[in-house]
């Protein structure tokens, strides 16, 4: 239960969709709940994202066999983010509100296997070892593909700043 939150926003990046996001967990929760005598030492953290992960994938062939098409969604902030501090003056918080929309779309944008290996480093601070178990691909993969995904956000980020009108002073 303590990962509940962390789990949550791993989904919720995934499904980009905070319903399916709540199926997810819930899915992931149970399987969890029935394979709980399963976990043998290892990070419990690291187990529940393996089955997070997995649930999605689940849901992703599932949605896929069904032949249902969804119209593309603009993602939503991630959980939480109403509860950072309010700065101090309405054109800041402007900026900054436009800013983390972009980056929330330069991060929709990337393929998921980036997608998932930078929000597990960045945003849940999981080490290569237990990105690694999460995803269940070699260390260097995970390497690899986070210097990848900091690197096309990196280009994505400054080639959308290149497009922006600047004021003139």
């Amino acid at each position: 239960m303590p990962h509940l939150d962390a789990a949550y926003r791993f989904a919720r990046w995934l499904a980009r969709s905070a319903v399916e996001a709540d199926d997810i967990v819930q899915e992931a929760f149970l399987r969890a709940f029935r394979a709980f005598d399963t976990l043998r030492g290892g990070e419990p953290k690291a187990w529940l994202f393996t089955i997070v992960r997995n649930c999605h994938a689940t849901a992703v062939q599932q949605q896929r066999r069904r032949w249902e098409v969804g119209l593309a969604q603009e993602p939503a902030a991630p959980p939480g983010a109403e509860a950072l501090a309010a700065t101090p003056d309405p054109e800041s918080a402007s900026i900054e509100q436009d800013q983390r929309r972009v980056l929330d779309q330069l991060i929709a944008a990337l393929p998921e296997e980036h997608r998932e290996v930078l929000l597990l480093r960045e945003m849940e601070d999981m080490s290569y070892r237990e990105i690694a178990a999460v995803t269940q691909v070699p260390i260097g993969t995970v390497m690899s593909r986070l210097a990848r995904a900091r690197a096309a956000l990196k280009l994505r980020w400054l080639q959308q700043a290149e497009g922006e009108p600047h004021a003139v002073r």
